[in-house]
């Protein structure tokens, strides 16, 4: 893996609050709406950060944490 720009340290001031909200979001949604908000979450995040080499990071993170789950 390359120089890592992507900050990978807990960096949220209220974890839990944040994850409570996550949580809410998702209430009442089926799976699939479920799906697709997680989509548009991920899209608005990925436009707000802008930068391609970091969305590469955190991609290649996510993918290889996915890759560890039996």
């Amino acid at each position: 893996m390359r120089s890592l720009e992507l900050n990978t340290a807990a960096n949220i001031a209220a974890p839990d609050d944040f994850y409570e909200r996550l949580i809410d979001m998702h209430r009442d949604l089926s799976p699939a709406q479920s799906n697709t908000a997680n989509a548009a979450l991920i899209l608005l995040l990925a436009n707000h950060i802008g930068r391609l080499d970091v969305l590469e990071q955190a991609m290649e993170i996510a993918r290889d944490d996915a890759m560890q789950v039996a």
